[in-house]
């Protein structure tokens, strides 16, 4: 390295040869990419649900302390290895797994798979948003017909808005690491966070917020009884933080040298643990308010159906709410947009890296690839809606994801030929014990949870 802080180029050697690799610029543009990449529809609408439905504040409790004994180490797990081999997945599997490396090959190919399969599927829910967007934008100007278009679910308006979706995304990644992945981070993350705070000021003034708010803060710890809350925390801290398709990955490869990975790592779950709870302070008093103006939130009581909530009751409370609940619903969707977006970007760039990397394409065209690929395999799950759409979410969500979360543990506790900085001295005797038994086990049963 020839300048202080994060270098323009990192260096990777594979195979003998040395290529050059762009990384991030500095510490809080890595950390708002990879915050953004953790921060999705799971923060916004995944964590403020599970909330309500376990216990209110008694899940949260659970929630961090599961964050703290699975999730992080996993992010940290997932970021390490590609932080030591400064390459993409399958480069990195590879060279991590040198003692088995048909093993490590499988696991850097599923993460390519998994990538592509992500955005598949999450470009056609984050087209969705985009299109409420526009629907509230359009109802403000008046065009009811276009409004009527865009939030009516079909076939064309799925394909255009998932297309949207994935032009955005592309074009964000053809400008590099620097250029694209870190400039559009940092202004993305700042504007989720500034439109989450002033909604969370609005809502919280309208009648009933408070009952929404005693729901998601108050804890019924009656509610640590039931077994299914842990899991069900254990599940959400993992999610949560986008583990297991890659993202984290190739991001931790990116860094500088002598980088504290467990630092990073707590500064990116602290970062999306914080937009998740903010979320709650949103979505849950919101939710509660439109019970006030008489529609149905809770069945048995639960809160019903997370789409019905969000495309049905939360739209017609902003309608109830006059040209200030049209900015309102304006402002939410793009809320949601942004989070989806910000998701995209890191999923994209897993495949993206493999083709520069392995095969020498240019970014432009490994780029045009991707996204041709992702094109065809997102048109068919919209042709074909009913039968593919929720078995590809399941096939990734159910097994994909746990299964890979679980091979980052094998490989860091196991097979990595070397530790990191973060392993040294008796913390780091700790954390290796952890990566190797706790770990391992604690996300067994994350897998046993959501594939059973």
């Amino acid at each position: 390295m020839t300048t202080a802080g994060y270098s323009e180029v990192s260096r990777s050697f594979s195979n003998g040869s040395m290529t050059n690799r762009q990384g991030f610029s500095s510490r809080i543009g890595f950390i708002l990419a990879a915050a953004g990449s953790a921060v999705g529809l799971g923060n916004i609408w995944g964590f403020p649900t599970q909330v309500a439905n376990h216990g209110g504040g008694a899940f949260i409790l659970v929630y961090i302390l599961v964050l703290l004994l699975l999730a992080i180490p996993a992010l940290y797990a997932e970021m390490s290895i590609g932080f030591q081999q400064r390459a993409n997945p399958v480069k990195a599997m590879k060279a991590s797994c040198q003692r088995i490396p048909l093993f490590g090959l499988f696991a850097g190919y599923s993460n390519i798979v998994g990538a592509i399969l992500m955005l598949s599927f999450y470009s056609i829910i984050a087209g969705w948003m985009f299109a409420h967007s526009f629907g509230s934008l359009f109802t403000a100007l008046g065009w009811e017909t276009l409004a009527g278009f865009v939030t009516q679910s079909g076939i064309t308006r799925n394909l255009l808005f998932a297309a949207l979706v994935i032009m955005l995304t592309a074009l964000i990644i053809l400008g590099g690491v620097q250029q694209g992945i870190e400039r559009w981070s940092k202004r993305l993350m700042p504007l989720l966070l500034l439109l989450l705070v002033g909604l969370i000021i609005y809502i919280l003034q309208l009648p009933g917020a408070y009952d929404g708010l005693t729901k998601f803060l108050k804890p019924d710890f009656a509610a640590l009884s039931d077994p299914q809350l842990v899991l069900a925390a254990m599940g959400q801290a993992f999610f949560s933080l986008s583990i297991g398709v890659g993202g984290m990955l190739v991001y931790g490869s990116y860094l500088k040298q002598g980088e504290n990975l467990g630092k990073l790592s707590l500064s990116i779950a602290g970062l999306d643990t914080l937009i998740a709870f903010l979320a709650g302070m949103l979505v849950i008093p919101a939710l509660f308010v439109a019970q006030t103006y008489g529609y149905t939130i809770m069945s048995n009581g639960e809160l019903v159906g997370r789409s019905e909530l969000i495309f049905d009751v939360l739209p017609k409370l902003f309608n109830n709410l006059g040209t200030t609940g049209t900015l309102i619903g304006f402002s939410f969707f793009t809320l949601l947009a942004i989070a989806s977006l910000t998701s995209t970007i890191a999923s994209t760039e897993v495949p993206v890296s493999y083709l520069t990397e392995n095969h020498q394409y240019s970014r432009q065209f490994s780029t045009l690839l991707v996204t041709l690929v992702v094109s065809l395999i997102c048109a068919t799950i919209v042709f074909n809606f009913e039968l593919l759409f929720r078995a590809v979410i399941g096939l990734l969500t159910h097994y994909m994801l746990p299964l890979m979360g679980l091979v980052y543990f094998i490989v860091t506790g196991w097979l990595r030929p070397q530790p990191t900085n973060a392993e040294a001295g008796l913390a780091g005797k700790l954390l290796k014990v952890h990566l190797r038994f706790i770990c391992p086990a604690l996300m067994l049963l994350v897998f046993y949870q959501v594939a059973f």
